[in-house]
């Protein structure tokens, strides 16, 4: 924005509202695509701000150069590491291994812990679309409702999908927010446990009892996994573990005195797109050529998985306009005043923010997205420490996740998985979802009180 031109605040709050209202219609209401709403009312409110059309130009491509910049690698090899973690059937071997361990009276546990790791580098449908036979097959062994296991598994993946890169939400407003990765994950992990176990084992636990949901018929005579032809546990955790690892010692080196003769290595092997890239090696090794694909069967696989990265940057992309078109026009410090006025912690405000948006549109991609996008346009960000704003990352993706409904996708995936009506899926799967989303906020704002 030109130093020399200021816009006057009460016509900046009143094109924000309009913008933001009209994004809110045209994506509700006409059903208008994400990507193209939110880029319609970052513009409208430039044009109704009063910005110079040069202005609004800059904000645009501002807001897509250096958002994407931040995250495409990292959703592109996520996409690729993740592929191939599915097809090699890593996913299962971990599933499996876990409820053979916890035993098929603790198995809603095991699911939940499994849910948890593969939605890291699994996109949500993805993970439960493979996982869920598993859970049908204990309540079949256990003569148990379905939802004592199904509960649990969606409950890590929600939390995996949610709170801990390098899945992209989180890395999304990581990247807006300016924090390292390496925070975010550990704060993440943190509100994670804690989310899994309420929304997952407990709530779990009360639903089976509660809803006596029987598997559906056509998985009813499926056979058991054949756990001779997965690959190995030990492989499996340890290539997953590989990038959240790296990740976290670059950002630990520069504060643990021990590792300070290390932190130039560690800090290049912990940048995150070297991270995923090393993992994306090795599994294509491990879990690819050693169990028989060849590598142009595993280039086709790690293409077809780019398919849908196009989706998930494009809105990202526009949500970084709305960033700085807010922040350009000189609306985030009209924001950042009011929400010092109101004396409400800036981790509150982005979980409200996100929660208001998830609501509304149902979309947690939208939600992180718009959140992220006006909190970072507030003044003094790098003012806060980097532990801090990993909290506000992990309540901005808290309110991401809360009270998924008709106008969610995901509540539609699950009602015809499980083989629910619109009622009981309200009652469990959204009462699920606002328990990750709610939980994961509670731990982080408390974490935000110490740091």
């Amino acid at each position: 924005m030109d130093p020399n031109v200021t816009l006057d605040p009460t016509r900046l709050v009143i094109a924000a509202l309009v913008g933001l209202a009209l994004l809110l219609v045209l994506i509700i209401k006409f059903k208008i695509h994400a990507m193209l709403s939110i880029l319609i009312g970052a513009v409208v409110i430039g044009l109704i701000a009063g910005m110079p059309f040069g202005d609004i130009v800059t904000a645009v491509d501002d807001g897509i150069g250096n958002t994407l910049k931040g995250i495409a690698l990292l959703v592109g090899l996520g996409s690729m590491f993740g592929a191939i973690l599915e097809v090699s059937g890593g996913a299962q071997t971990l599933a499996v291994t876990m409820v053979n361990k916890f035993g098929d009276q603790k198995a809603a546990w095991a699911l939940g812990i499994t849910g948890l790791v593969i939605a890291m580098p699994v996109f949500f449908d993805a993970g439960l679309i493979i996982l869920i036979p598993l859970a049908f097959s204990l309540a079949k062994r256990t003569k148990r409702s379905s939802l004592f296991y199904v509960i649990p598994l969606l409950a890590g993946l929600a939390v995996g999908h949610a709170f801990i890169p390098p899945t992209p939400g989180p890395v999304l407003v990581a990247t807006m927010l300016g924090v390292d990765l390496g925070w975010v994950i550990l704060v993440g992990v943190f509100c994670g446990i804690f989310a899994m176990i309420v929304a997952g084992p407990v709530w779990g636990s009360i639903c089976g009892k509660k809803y006596d949901v029987a598997i559906l018929e056509h998985v009813a005579g499926q056979e058991d996994f054949d756990e001779s032809k997965l690959p190995s546990f030990g492989a499996v955790v340890g290539i997953i573990l590989i990038p959240l690892v790296l990740i976290v010692l670059k950002s630990l080196a520069s504060v643990i005195p021990a590792l300070s003769g290390a932190e130039p290595v560690l800090s290049f092997l912990g940048q995150p797109f070297v991270a995923l890239l090393i993992a994306t090696l090795v599994a294509m090794f491990l879990l690819g050529t050693r169990h028989g694909y060849s590598l142009e069967e595993l280039e086709k696989i790690m293409t077809k998985s780019l398919e849908p990265t196009g989706l998930i940057l494009l809105v990202t992309a526009c949500g970084g306009v709305l960033r700085y078109m807010l922040q350009y026009s000189g609306l985030g410090d009209v924001i950042g005043n009011a929400v010092s006025s109101a004396n409400l912690p800036l981790v509150v405000v982005a979980f409200l923010v996100a929660a208001l948006v998830r609501i509304c549109v149902g979309s947690a991609t939208v939600a992180m997205t718009m959140a992220a996008g006006i909190v970072a346009s507030m003044p003094g960000l790098s003012a806060y420490s980097p532990m801090y704003l990993a909290c506000v990352t992990a309540a901005v993706a808290g309110g991401a996740t809360v009270c998924s409904h008709f106008n969610d996708s995901g509540f539609w995936l699950v009602k015809s998985l499980v083989g629910l009506d619109e009622k009981t899926t309200l009652k469990t799967w959204t009462i699920m979802e606002t328990l990750v989303g709610g939980t994961g906020f509670v731990v982080a704002l408390i974490i935000s009180f110490f740091v």
